[in-house]
């Protein structure tokens, strides 16, 4: 049997979804504020969310991840009466399963409903296997969890699979658990690093080449492909490989099939596929960037890993983990934590993910030396002073602030990609702020500023905690 909760504010559609409900044999509930709704979800074991947009405490999109986050994780269904496409995409793309405008009709209420009750019910018989294989992954969050699940359920299939995050999300570590949890596993994990690709010689790497093909072609070799035959191939930052190359691997993929440079008769490889990216392909396929055709490939299923500011719950379990292993590393004792060490790396936003917080544990390992408690002062002064600046609030900062602050600093001077990362993503914030102040709500004007499509721009927006909800009004 399954629960569900209703949060809107309009007595009458409550009143109706709750007998929906129980016509069907389940058991349902209603809260009139997203407040009252929240501590239900929490309190409570939901398997299903009916939410209200609009509603007289705060917006519903805006909760959604909250909700999500809930013990029972339930899924979503939007009901809205001032709906509108762009809340429609956000919506989604937050997750929902379904976007439904008032008045409600009988017939798409029921088939989402019956629908959500089927998807969960097949999902529970499937679940997980308990064994999975994640080395190298650490995260309890719910955000992780889903992402285990997508690992189970590609694993169990030969589709493609295309793995999305930002640097240092831990891509290739998803991508050998994917084969590592395959019927492949055992068999060969290839990997091949298309920004690394020499122009000149791509074809010659993936393909391999025969005898004189080429000056320097001493002798017949194997390409990647080939090397992946029976097992992974894995494309690390498939966005950084050009259209030509690109064209070249379509016919591979359809094909399994393909023409060593200089050779007369075609090879064959039976390998599975799994790409990762850092950026937005789908907005680069818009743009005529990417191929839209070796995109749709690429993506038979899809794993979104998420930033680590949007899983701080996960900080304690990796910094212990991560602790141990550099302490053993280097034969030297396990250091403790005080607590507001861990409240520090909570409070900070971590643009480089998973892989900077590893840097910045291994420093300040390296800045106690013999002392056995880690605490704040012994975080490097680059991420002090940021975090220092944050909550000190904004003041009079100019172009370059950010990298005046840490340069003054000197003792030690971040490495370079830190650095770059850090202002990248202190100045991008500030970017989206402005235009958000200057267009005053107008999505339209914003994109055509910005030169960034819908989807891209809601994704930005997302990821610098800017909700549209509180944008000014035109």
């Amino acid at each position: 049997m399954a629960n569900t909760l209703i949060i809107d504010d309009d007595m009458g559609t409550c009143v109706v979804l709750v007998r929906m409900t129980e016509r069907v044999g389940q058991e349902g509930a209603y809260a009139l504020t997203l407040k009252e709704g929240l501590d239900k979800v929490f309190s409570g074991d939901y398997d299903i969310v009916f939410l209200d947009i609009n509603l007289p405490d705060g917006n519903g999109l805006d909760a959604m991840q909250k909700i999500r986050n809930a013990p029972s994780s339930p899924d979503i269904i939007i009901i809205t009466g001032e709906g509108d496409a762009d809340s429609a995409e956000l919506a989604i793309r937050s997750g929902a399963w379904d976007y439904i405008r008032k008045p409600l009709s009988k017939e798409a209420i029921t088939l989402s409903y019956n629908r959500v009750l089927q998807y969960r019910k097949e999902k529970e018989a499937n679940k997980a296997p308990a064994a999975l294989k994640l080395e190298g992954i650490i995260g309890t969050s719910p955000k992780m969890r889903q992402c285990f699940d997508l690992v189970a359920r590609a694993a169990a299939s030969e589709s493609n699979v295309l793995i999305s995050g930002e640097t240092g999300t831990g891509k290739e570590l998803f991508a050998r658990a994917l084969h590592e949890n395959s019927g492949r596993a055992g068999q060969d994990f290839v990997v091949v690093d298309c920004a690394a690709l020499p122009a000149t010689l791509i074809e010659s790497s993936l393909f391999g080449h025969e005898k004189g093909a080429f000056t320097g072609a001493l002798r017949s070799e194997e390409g990647l492909i080939k090397m992946a035959d029976g097992g992974t191939l894995f494309l690390d930052e498939v966005g950084e490989l050009g259209i030509e190359p690109q064209k070249a691997f379509l016919r591979v993929l359809q094909e399994r099939r393909f023409r060593p440079v200089g050779g007369k008769k075609e090879v064959r490889s039976d390998f599975r596929l799994i790409s990762a990216t850092n950026r937005d392909i789908e907005q680069m396929a818009g743009s005529g960037r990417f191929r839209k055709d070796f995109l749709y490939r690429l993506r038979a299923i899809s794993i979104e890993l998420p930033p680590l500011r949007e899983r701080l719950e996960d900080i304690g379990v990796l910094t212990v983990h991560y602790v141990m292993k550099i302490c053993n590393k280097y034969g030297i004792e396990i250091k403790g934590f005080s607590a507001d060490f861990f409240e520090a790396l909570r409070g900070y936003n971590w643009p480089g993910n998973v892989r900077e917080l590893i840097n910045v544990l291994e420093e300040s390992i390296n800045m106690a030396r013999h002392e056995p408690i880690l605490i704040p002062q012994h975080l490097p002064t680059r991420m002090r002073i940021r975090m220092a600046r944050s909550s000190a609030g904004p003041g009079k900062r100019g172009p370059h602030s950010d990298a005046e602050s840490v340069d003054s600093a000197r003792n030690p001077i971040p490495e370079y990609h830190v650095f770059r990362e850090t202002v990248l993503a202190d100045a991008e914030q500030r970017y989206f702020r402005d235009l958000v102040e200057f267009t005053r709500g107008d999505l339209q004007e914003a994109c055509k500023i910005s030169g960034l499509g819908r989807s891209r721009f809601y994704t930005l927006l997302k990821k610098y905690g800017i909700s549209r909800s509180g944008w000014p009004s035109k």
